[in-house]
């Protein structure tokens, strides 16, 4: 049985964020993960938005940390080599109602202590963002984007790194409490023993309460659909552009998103739904984002749709409530040694390295923290792909290693190195998904079409999987079925 100081359920970006602050210290540290990659849930599959701060009540931990939150982002991508843009974010009104929503929204934020907001009428709107509609607009310059599955596997890396170890394809079936922590059992890879356990298991997170004897929290899956936008399109927006929000709804409305590579997300929209697993895109969603994204940016064309996509939010507050409910972050003192984090919707990207710091000082009322003489807190290699790099670099970069010079993706135009080197990442996850999101192979206009089988071949070639090796990203999710020849 393999034991740790401290083991955290759920490797998606709060749990990494958690994992890589721990690992500053001398503690023994591990992290199980259901699926076969880190971020395969809500942390991949989200708008990417940092949030300024302005929709949460003052006072409220949700409030808090988005702000310290969004303050963190701009060192910790730096030191992990994430690509951000604070670019800003334009929250338009269409009526006399909207426009007391954005002064109400003005008055939160500022409470909170986001800075630089301002109401500003149509001309200043359109020197902003040309061709937006609406009558006035609250402009919250500290809203930023970023890469989420990006800055969650850059997290993983460097808490790896420094000594956490990953269990992934590791499903957590009982929890036993013990004299000395907890044991921790899997269905694939045994049993583990832990001083402190820390819950982070997202869209989960209840099933691991229940484990421990506490039912009174509830997950309700909430799921998000979403269309991707050609990069013919990028940049029509200059920045964010969002609805006023609606009383009651379960998010902020489907709006245009920029992305850090270039591409537009539409979406997203939001409907209950009974399983956690339920990423399903469907007909009238689709219909309808097309229609809402053709008035929010009447350039886009049938062609410039390439692919759809859903994430699930895990709301606490069920169907007929809707809204959004204070998180869950709290140390059991019924339970020692237990750390429960429950509910950890948006704005959650935003607050993961401010969640981190808490949870940390949580795990030092209980073990004690002496810092690490050298902990690692810069990532290596360069932000970005090969390709955004200046010609002389590419130059001394396949001159050194002629793998930079094959491109494997031509949509994106990923190089073989990239795709080797997310096969052999860190943590040793080998699924198609994984080396997509590591790579960006598969995300262009194809989609895979040209690239997949290219890929496919070298981890045939190179390392050697036959075809029941293959995963898209789950222990279940197998590439190739029934017979092959």
């Amino acid at each position: 049985m393999t034991t740790y100081d401290v083991l955290i359920i759920g490797a998606g970006v709060v749990g990494n964020a958690i994992a890589r602050e721990l690992s500053r210290f001398r503690l023994n540290v591990g992290v199980l993960e259901k699926e076969l990659d880190v971020g395969m849930g809500t942390s991949s599959r989200n708008s990417g938005v940092l949030h300024s701060g302005i929709h949460y009540t003052p006072g409220t931990l949700r409030a808090k940390l988005n702000v310290q939150g969004n303050e963190m982002m701009k060192g910790l991508c730096r030191d992990l080599k994430v690509k951000i843009q604070y670019i800003g974010k334009l929250t338009v009104a269409q009526d006399q109602v909207d426009i007391e929503t954005l002064e109400a929204l003005k008055a939160q934020g500022e409470a909170n202590g986001v800075p630089g907001l301002e109401i500003i009428d149509r001309d200043k709107m359109e020197q902003i963002q040309p061709g937006v509609g609406g009558i006035r607009a609250l402009h919250s310059p500290t809203t930023g984007i970023i890469c989420p599955y990006g800055l969650t596997i850059a997290l993983a890396d460097n808490a790896r790194k420094n000594g956490v170890d990953y269990h992934l394809g590791s499903k957590v079936t009982s929890i036993l409490k013990t004299e000395n922590g907890f044991q921790v059992n899997t269905a694939e890879k045994g049993s583990f023993e832990s001083k402190v356990l820390i819950n982070a298991a997202g869209l989960y997170s209840d099933a691991i309460c229940r484990m421990l004897g506490l039912s009174e929290y509830a997950i309700y899956p909430c799921r998000g659909e979403y269309l991707i936008l050609d990069k013919r399109l990028n940049g029509s927006l200059s920045v964010l552009v969002y609805p006023a929000p609606r009383k009651g709804g379960a998010g902020l409305g489907i709006h245009l998103t920029n992305t850090v590579d270039g591409n537009i997300l539409i979406g997203p929209s939001n409907e209950y739904v009974d399983g956690a697993d339920d990423y399903a895109c469907t007909s009238d969603i689709i219909d309808q984002l097309k229609k809402e994204g053709r008035e929010l940016l009447p350039a886009i064309s049938t062609s410039d749709f390439i692919r759809g996509f859903s994430g699930l939010r895990p709301k606490q507050t069920p169907p007929a409530i809707k809204g959004f409910k204070e998180f869950v972050i709290e140390a059991r003192k019924d339970i020692p040694g237990f750390i429960n984090l429950v509910g950890i919707e948006s704005p959650g990207l935003t607050c993961s390295p401010a969640i981190a710091n808490m949870v940390r000082d949580m795990v030092g009322e209980r073990l004690p923290l002496k810092e690490k003489e050298h902990f690692v807190a810069e990532r290596q290699g360069f932000p970005g792909s090969f390709h955004d790099l200046p010609e002389e670099e590419k130059a001394d970069l396949v001159a050194q290693d002629p793998d930079y010079g094959e491109i494997v993706c031509r949509c994106e135009q990923i190089t073989k190195r990239e795709i080797l080197d997310a096969i052999e990442n860190p943590l040793g996850s080998r699924t198609i998904a994984g080396i997509k999101y590591r790579s960006r192979a598969m995300m262009g206009r194809c989609q895979g079409g040209f690239c997949m089988p290219r890929i496919v071949q070298i981890l045939q070639k190179d390392f050697g999987y036959r075809p029941e090796d293959y995963r898209l990203y789950s222990p279940d999710s197998y590439l190739f079925t029934g017979h092959v020849r």
